[in-house]
């Protein structure tokens, strides 16, 4: 059997299809772009040349084999693109530890008795990963997605209505890691099997914020920083053949690039009274000063429930009035929650720094 090279264009011995060799993740692994213009995992011994990375055709016999014509200057063959300017995919430390999850979104959140809804894959890292997402059915898996899956991004799976929740109760998530055309840390491959709570598809608080989307959303993580939430003992071959059970996708997918939103971003309130009201006539020391603490309480009150949120009120230095004024309000009405003067790089010494507990 001739030797597999890239360019070589091969068929598949098991399965329908083939494709053109793109790369060799080890010595039993080809990577195959096929028809459709996937990357494919295939083992080397699955694989037929039909035509070599130089146009010859083989199994011809000597009367099909076409004139010779003129020797022309042939390049040498560059990897793929897309592997070239996998260099220029930027990293991070926390990346060095896959998390993955899916998220499901509604299309109509003010409609939820009849809204349909998007699935996305998200990989929150440094890896490439060879992904398959599978639906049970009886005692067999269906294939619903598969593919490569860039680094730091989130890619669309499917949209589906409320009449196939059914089929998703159980699925399955499996991937392999790597990196193109750099050395990378070995990470096993994951399996994981989770049960999907249909029920929460009909209730509006089962969606909420999250790291990934702006709109509220219901997330369902298969590993955390390396960790399979829940992990089953699969072989090597069968991801390989899942990888294998490619499904037409209609429609998109869409990639987008994962960026995590800033969880509860600093509130600041300027409490000069000068930033509150237009007009002080008529109104003595007293007077402005409630009238700064109602607005102090009212902020407070609108954030308890926000745990974690950090709120700058500016206060000024002044003569310390207003600030102990702040700080007794704090101590007696907010004993929960955190305090400490606010970056004097960006406010001197005239605000604090509330952090809800």
């Amino acid at each position: 059997m001739k030797k597999l090279q890239i360019g070589d264009k091969v068929r598949f011995l098991s399965t329908v299809g083939g494709g053109q060799v793109k790369g060799f993740l080890n010595k039993q692994l080809v990577i195959v772009e096929d028809e459709n213009g996937f990357d494919v995992p295939v083992l080397i011994s699955e694989c037929v040349v039909v035509e070599a990375a130089g146009n010859e055709k083989l199994g011809q016999t000597e009367n099909e084999i076409p004139e010779k014509e003129p020797e022309k200057k042939v390049e040498k063959q560059r990897p793929a693109a897309n592997v070239e300017e996998t260099n220029l995919i930027s990293e991070t430390a926390e990346g060095e530890k896959i998390t993955t999850c899916l998220v499901y979104l509604p299309t109509d959140i003010k409609n939820m008795t009849q809204t349909s809804f998007e699935c996305y894959f998200v990989n929150d890292s440094n890896y490439y990963l060879f992904f398959n997402y599978m639906s049970r059915e009886n005692n067999s898996w269906r294939s619903r997605f598969n593919g490569i899956v860039e680094p730091n991004t989130q890619i669309f799976i499917e949209e589906f209505d409320k009449s196939q929740l059914n089929d998703l109760e159980k699925i399955c998530v499996q991937f392999m890691s790597f990196k193109h055309n750099k050395p990378f840390r070995f990470k096993n491959p994951v399996s994981v099997e989770l049960r999907i709570d249909t029920v929460k598809f009909y209730k509006l608080h089962s969606f909420t914020e999250n790291d990934y989307f702006d709109d509220n959303a219901l997330v369902y993580y298969i590993t955390r920083n390396d960790i399979p939430e829940w992990e089953m003992l699969v072989s090597a071959g069968d991801i390989q053949r899942a990888m294998q059970e490619k499904t037409a996708s209609e429609g998109r997918p869409r990639l987008q690039k994962v960026v995590k939103k800033e969880k509860n971003p600093i509130i600041e309130v300027d409490l000069h009274i000068d930033q509150l009201l237009d007009n002080t006539a008529g109104m003595d020391n007293t007077e402005m000063l409630e009238f700064q603490l109602r607005k102090f309480n009212e902020v407070m009150q609108e954030n308890l429930k926000r745990k974690g949120q950090k709120i700058v009120f500016i206060h000024g230095k002044g003569d310390g009035v207003l600030k102990n004024a702040l700080l007794k309000e704090i101590k007696n009405k907010y004993k929960s929650s955190y305090y400490q003067d606010a970056s004097f790089r960006e406010y001197g010494f005239g605000a604090t720094m509330i952090t809800v507990r």
